[in-house]
């Protein structure tokens, strides 16, 4: 038995074109079936509810609170009104004891005399000035010791340069006047007259403080006495 080949009947230009035109038709018709159905769905959507329970559970919820006032703070009590109290019993008056009455005896006349005048009076007995003290005497003032024009040097003074000026250039003669005390020492310098530098001034003053004068011998007793005492200074 001889088997029957199948042939695909053969594929014309039209029936391809006619593809082509379903073709295109259907692919107008997907989207507007995807539109269709998308509002269908939409209708039963609104119909059933379900929209408004998306909407219910996409909106935030919404929690509501209360705002509580404080409580008010407690009232102080009042205070306690005193009671009044009557007295049963009556409180008793004080009795006053009477004064017991005192005899006063009778007093005779009494004479009075009439009083001296100033002129009947016995005369003041006056007495004598005193005689004015003599005041006692004064002891005599400390005497001022004298000036003199020249002492006796146990160690003489030794002036020191000073070096600022030295080399500043400064030169001239101080002239001290000191006073020496009983023992031959220097007790206070002063300058009498100056060189116009304060340096060299110092200078004098430092070594008139480190001389040892002789004690100025007054009628066999050693008195204190002022000198004047010229330094100079010059650059040799």
């Amino acid at each position: 038995m001889n088997a029957m080949t199948m042939m695909p009947p053969p594929v014309t230009v039209q029936a391809v074109q006619q593809f082509a035109t379903f073709d295109k038709k259907r692919s107008k018709l997907v989207p507007l079936m995807a539109i269709l159905a998308l509002h269908i769905a939409g209708f039963y959507a609104i119909q059933s509810g379900l929209l408004s329970r998306v909407v219910s559970a996409a909106m935030p919820t919404i929690t509501t609170v209360s705002i509580v006032a404080p409580p008010a703070p407690p009232t102080p009590p009042a205070p306690a009104v005193p009671k009044t109290v009557e007295l049963s019993a009556p409180v008793p008056q004080a009795v006053i004891p009477p004064l017991p009455l005192i005899a006063v005896a009778p007093t005779e006349p009494t004479i009075t005399l009439p009083q001296p005048t100033r002129s009947e009076a016995a005369p003041v007995a006056t007495t004598a000035p005193a005689a004015p003290s003599t005041p006692a005497p004064s002891p005599p003032a400390p005497s001022t010791p004298r000036t003199v024009s020249s002492v006796e040097y146990i160690k003489p003074p030794q002036p020191i340069y000073p070096n600022l000026s030295r080399r500043l250039g400064e030169s001239g003669t101080v002239v001290l006047r000191v006073l020496i005390n009983e023992k031959g020492l220097p007790e206070q310098i002063l300058i009498h007259k100056s060189t116009g530098y304060n340096n060299l001034d110092e200078a004098g003053r430092q070594a008139a403080q480190r001389a040892l004068f002789k004690p100025m011998i007054e009628n066999g007793k050693a008195v204190p006495v002022y000198v004047l005492l010229p330094l100079t200074f010059q650059i040799s």
